[in-house]
């Protein structure tokens, strides 16, 4: 019997739950025990960041960003349309417009030959969504965000390992945000991280994770009781999640590297269909290196999407779509704007299939699923 291939599978490392174990038997299972401390200091070994923070997830990340902005009504955020819901809710939270611009046809990054236009004096902040693991052209970006005195903010959902001219992605923002969702590469259930590069942010953004209180630095010694002094909330993820993490960062290389295997038979099996102009494998700009989060293809028009899609599944292949664009969503409408055409997000989002890529995934399995893209296109255009 053919097996069934899942979109994701969680991969394990064998050690989280000896490293759960432990925490159990330190009695501490809050946030912030010596779990959270190991994954924080390990975040900002890789990434190089002021600070490291946990969180319960990747969204939370993003709402403290907004807090730290100190946003206000009237006050817009830069963003693309082609992202996860979490990139304009944390804004939106605070009042602040979303202005949606479109992405590049290549890498379906942010287009930053369109953002200047998109800048108005109520600008405040770019948030740069790095899709599938390949960072946006953040020189560009940068470049921009200093002469306009705007702040950056990562949203490195996808992109944790990823690098940009030798750069990790989350090192160029003023903050950048990071997820362990279950989806990536690598996981803690839920959770996620914020990465203060700013040292302007850092205090600060300790005493909104811990709900508003100066909590950590009574911890530090620095004062000898705390008390509610800023806004906040509880975004501490519980040390049981960090537990897991950790184990999960003890082997972020080895599974880099699996994810990249997968990821180049992948590659290699689809480029005669690329050659055939049947379909559009995925872009890595010169200079850019992924973690292989992501493996997609772009196919001609939404209707061969959805032949493709209930093919593969038919078959025991669970492959997915991906973003409904936020512009075109009742809530982008309500509460954000659009700079300009957004044609290629559309045109993306409409004909973009993901495809199964997991750790312990075969070279077999690989070939299987790329044979019934073959058989679906086939009989689509055979017909």
């Amino acid at each position: 019997m053919t097996r069934y291939l899942p979109f994701n599978r969680p991969h394990l490392t064998g050690r989280e739950f000896a490293n759960m174990k432990a925490a159990v038997e330190n009695l501490h299972l809050s946030g912030d025990g010596p779990f959270t401390r190991h994954c924080q200091a390990w975040l900002q070994t890789q990434v190089g960041s002021a600070s490291a923070l946990l969180t319960h997830s990747c969204t939370a990340a993003l709402e403290m960003a907004a807090l730290l902005l100190d946003l206000r009504p009237g006050d817009e955020v830069i963003m693309p349309s082609f992202t996860f819901v979490s990139t304009a809710n944390a804004f939106v939270l605070r009042g602040a417009t979303p202005v949606f611009v479109d992405v590049r046809a290549d890498t379906l990054n942010l287009d930053e030959a369109l953002i200047e236009q998109a800048v108005t004096p109520a600008s405040r902040a770019i948030v740069a969504v790095h899709y599938a693991g390949v960072l946006c052209e953040m020189e560009a970006i940068t470049s921009l965000t200093a002469a306009r005195q705007l702040c950056l903010i990562e949203d490195a959902a996808q992109a944790l390992g990823s690098r940009y001219r030798g750069r990790q992605a989350g090192s160029f923002g003023n903050l950048a945000a990071v997820s362990f969702h279950e989806t990536k590469n690598i996981v803690s259930g839920e959770g996620g991280a914020l990465l203060v590069n700013d040292p302007r942010f850092v205090q600060r953004a300790e005493i909104i994770r811990e709900k508003g209180t100066d909590r950590s630095r009574f911890l530090k010694g620095e004062v000898d009781k705390y008390t509610w002094v800023d806004v906040g909330s509880s975004y501490l993820p519980s040390e049981l999640n960090a537990a897991f993490l950790f184990a999960q960062m003890q082997e972020a290389d080895e599974i880099t590297r699996l994810r990249r295997e997968v990821w180049s038979w992948y590659y290699g099996r689809f480029e005669a269909l690329e050659r055939a102009d049947a379909v559009r494998r995925p872009t890595v700009p010169l200079g850019c290196e992924h973690n292989a989060h992501m493996f997609y293809l772009l196919v001609r028009d939404p209707d061969t999407r959805t032949h493709v899609l209930s093919y593969l599944n038919a078959n025991g292949v669970n492959a997915v779509f991906h973003y409904v664009p936020l512009h075109s969503s009742a809530a982008g409408s309500r509460y954000g704007r659009v700079a300009g055409s957004m044609r290629q997000t559309d045109s993306a989002s409409g004909r973009l299939i993901r495809l199964p890529l997991w750790v312990g995934m075969t070279q077999d399995d690989v070939d299987r699923v790329a044979t019934l893209v073959e058989r679906a296109l086939q009989a689509r255009f055979s017909a």
